[in-house]
């Protein structure tokens, strides 16, 4: 039975979609003004284990993950480059990602830009202006009534009069003009001379929109409402999906999604990620550092999603001899050549599947996941085995890495000059000059190859 965590009800539910067979996911995507940092790819990597996982349980998925390319940072940045809006946000929209692609994270199906949803936008800021909902100020803006809304904070589970003043950040001083209540939130914003060109012409004024009100859109034009599953980080909680609810339960007047999942933060050597501390990472940071994308990958999904994370460089460091685990392991398969079948391992790929699901279908249990993958190889490498089992064990490890995306292996081409030496060091071997077969073979690991003996010959591997 699978099974995940809502934060609505604050329960680890039995997860029942609206459609059999199917599920609709909703996904908060970046606000593109610069390069994502590794909390936010923990939150995008969260998101593909959770699509893999639906699509390996046999699910048909519709996901979407909206773009923000419209707010007060891009905008603030894209002047400070002297860029147009549409020409900076592109930019980043595409190291984004080219990081998600780098990372093996699969990209959704639909990749909605907020400026190309701008008269939906306006139709339902309407229709709360219509329903009472919302209010225009003076100067042209259009605020969100939260006193209107009965069950506001029900999802972050506040009461009302608990609520923070501009909780995301992105209200100026000038955004407080006329508010009825200190704690609304725009729809709306009238234009200002420091937006330069980046407004729209329309029927509720010239403007541009507040950013809640992007992903209200968005998400019910290609989910419908309600939808399935609404995912996010812990910090978009409150306000933002919290205002997200507000908007588009009171406009229709019923749930927008069934299923709210959220990660924890990342941390970094103990401490809050930041740059005065010198612990703030981009992907290209860790990766001008040496550091491979998929022992990041692994690094940022070996903790439950729900667990706050403490990254470490040390920890990282260490990841590449367990991602060649799986590798050697698969290696191996292929120099089989025995023809004898051991029933063996039908019993132990039973066994470890059955596991393996137990895990996941448990609120996405990752640990307990690879921990039965790796006794499967453990129990395995125990055993003879021929090349039908061989063929089986490969297939159920295709399906295994079809949700953790971490097996892929890319034999690089070794240079000529590593070649010429693993040569040099097995005719010493032959002459049985044991002494220059071990110099050789430390100058090799000098250069950041390891030799494997084998009945097959020696491999050559790039540490």
């Amino acid at each position: 039975m699978l099974k995940f965590y809502n934060t609505l009800t604050r329960k680890i539910e039995e997860f029942k979609p609206i459609k059999k067979d199917e599920v609709s996911l909703y996904s908060c995507g970046p606000t593109v003004y610069n390069y994502v940092h590794i909390g936010n790819l923990r939150a995008y990597i969260f998101n593909d284990i959770l699509r893999r996982y639906l699509k390996y349980k046999g699910f048909k998925l519709k996901q979407v993950m909206n773009i923000t390319d419209v707010d007060d940072k891009t905008i603030r940045d894209s002047q400070k480059e002297g860029k147009s809006l549409k020409e900076f946000t592109e930019f980043y929209t595409e190291a984004f990602l080219s990081d998600l692609t780098k990372l093996n994270i699969e990209i959704p199906g639909i990749l909605p830009r907020a400026t190309e949803h701008i008269e939906g936008m306006v139709e339902l800021v309407k229709k709360l202006l219509e329903k009472g909902y919302a209010y225009k100020t003076e100067n042209g803006d259009i605020y969100y009534k939260i006193s209107k809304f009965t069950n506001y904070g029900k999802l972050a589970c506040l009461q009302t009069d608990d609520l923070k003043q501009n909780a995301d950040g992105r209200l100026s001083n000038k955004d407080e003009y006329g508010k009825e209540d200190a704690r609304d939130f725009a729809l709306w914003k009238a234009y200002d001379k420091e937006d330069g060109e980046v407004y729209w012409e329309t029927e509720i004024g010239k403007g541009r929109p507040g950013w809640h009100i992007e992903c209200s859109v968005m998400s019910v034009k290609y989910l419908g409402q309600p939808f399935d599953i609404h995912t996010g980080g812990v910090d978009l909680i409150f306000p933002h999906h919290t205002n997200e609810i507000a908007q588009s339960e009171a406009a229709k007047g019923k749930k927008l999604a069934n299923y709210w999942m959220h990660n924890e933060h990342l941390i970094v050597n103990g401490e809050k990620m930041s740059k005065s501390l010198g612990n703030f990472y981009t992907l290209q940071d860790l990766i001008k550092k040496g550091y491979d994308p998929l022992s990041i990958r692994y690094e940022l999904m070996s903790t439950h999603y729900r667990q706050k994370m403490d990254f470490r460089e040390d920890q990282l460091k260490n990841i590449p001899s367990t991602l060649r685990k799986f590798h050697d392991f698969l290696d191996k398969l292929d120099e089989i050549e025995s023809k004898e079948y051991n029933k063996t391992v039908t019993e132990l790929i039973s066994e470890a599947k059955e596991n393996f699901e137990k895990a996941m279908d448990n609120d996405l249990n990752i640990s307990g996941g690879l921990a039965s993958i790796f006794n499967f190889m453990t129990e395995i490498n125990k055993i003879e085995i021929g090349v039908e089992n061989a063929t089986e064990i490969k297939e159920f490890m295709d399906k295994i890495d079809s949700v953790l995306g971490i097996m892929e292996h890319t034999n690089e081409e070794v240079p000529k000059e590593i070649t010429e030496l693993a040569n040099k060091r097995e005719e010493a071997r032959k002459n049985k000059n044991w002494e220059e077969a071990d110099r050789l073979r430390d100058e090799i690991k000098d250069k950041g190859y390891v030799l494997e003996d084998s009945d097959k010959g020696v491999r050559v591997k790039k540490v």
